[in-house]
């Protein structure tokens, strides 16, 4: 006890805290044959079909769930990891910054002994353990670290990561400059033309080792390779309302409609499907055919005929007994498209 006392008085991050260890260099060299058996084996899967031609499962909130931190109220039940090795390919993320703060390593007794930087929080970093954030700390860098590292292991997947930030563009980049293997694997759409050439094939996404995008809520961060997920997508509003009975599907930005054309270019069009409150009796209700008939009824005729690319739920792998789940949904959006 009066040795964590001491690590967090220090200003030591205590053990739940510290960086993994450092993986050899070698571990995040993508070899360019193995490039283009990953980009064959994306073919057979994709055919010739665009990056914007393609549906994705995502997760709201993916952070706050029950393996990675001690949330009181959470929005999925499994790790981010375990997310990923079970189909998801859009993450949700809060990002926050928490000050060190050496009252609350002392009220904790060394349990919340953690360094300033990003970290995931639902709210203020330090007001409510649990509720607002979760014991051990999610950092920022940690979290992406994960996804890096289900990347290099995944050679043939496509991750897409959606901030709410409330960063600055700096802190952003000091936590995403301390990712390894990161460089390697962001993909650009600014650097990459797309507006003007459209989105790129699976396969071309795959051949060249770019299989990661980050969008943000913050319009000022595309240096870091974070695109404004305003200038690059379409969006429902985000909620389906306390009783989950609010199934219209109007945009998120009242001046950016969901059927916006624009000449050689077609934005994503992410897809959310939550109630205010997430629970799971409440996904289990939303998850299945209400989901299914959503997209087919409401938000495909407003976006103008055209499928989500994300769609978005709490509880990804809860449903109703229709025999519908989010994932089988989305595998039948890739089936007919």
């Amino acid at each position: 006890m009066v040795l964590l006392l001491l690590v967090g008085l220090l200003g030591i991050p205590a053990l739940a805290g510290a960086a993994p260890p450092l993986a050899p260099a070698h571990a995040f060299a993508v070899a360019s044959d193995a490039n283009s058996t990953a980009a064959a084996a994306a073919r057979a899967r994709w055919g010739d079909r665009r990056l914007d031609e393609v549906s994705f499962l995502g997760t709201h909130n993916a952070f706050t769930n029950y393996e990675d931190s001690r949330w009181s109220s959470v929005s999925q039940s499994e790790s981010l990891r375990h997310q990923l090795d079970n189909g998801v390919r859009g993450l949700s993320l809060d990002t926050h910054w928490y000050e060190r703060s050496t009252w609350l390593c002392v009220i904790s007794f060394g349990s919340d002994c953690y360094p300033s930087d990003v970290y995931l929080c639902h709210g203020d970093c330090k007001t409510f353990a649990g509720a607002t954030y979760a014991l051990p700390r999610q950092s920022f860098q940690g979290s992406m670290q994960t996804v890096v590292d289900f990347l290099v292991a995944n050679p043939q997947e496509v991750v897409t990561i959606f901030l709410e930030d409330y960063v600055s563009a700096q802190q952003l980049g000091s936590s995403l400059g301390r990712v390894r293997g990161l460089d390697q694997l962001l993909f650009r759409p600014d650097a990459w033309n797309v507006r003007q050439q459209g989105w790129p094939r699976m396969t071309d996404l795959v051949g060249s080792g770019k299989r990661l995008m980050i969008f943000s809520d913050a319009p000022d961060r595309e240096q870091l390779g974070v695109m404004y997920d305003k200038a690059w997508t379409v969006s429902n509003f985000w909620s389906l309302g306390d009783l989950g009975n609010d199934v219209s599907c109007v945009s998120r930005w009242s001046d950016v409609p969901l059927d916006r054309q624009e000449p050689g270019f077609r934005r994503l069009f992410t897809m959310s499907h939550h109630r205010n409150v997430p629970t799971a009796i409440n996904a289990a209700l939303d998850n299945g055919s209400k989901l299914r008939d959503r997209i087919d009824r409401q938000c495909r005729p407003a976006a103008g005929g055209r499928d989500p690319n994300f769609v978005s739920v709490d509880f990804h792998r809860v449903s109703d007994s229709s025999g519908h789940t989010p994932a089988s949904i989305v595998a039948e959006l890739n089936a007919r498209n």
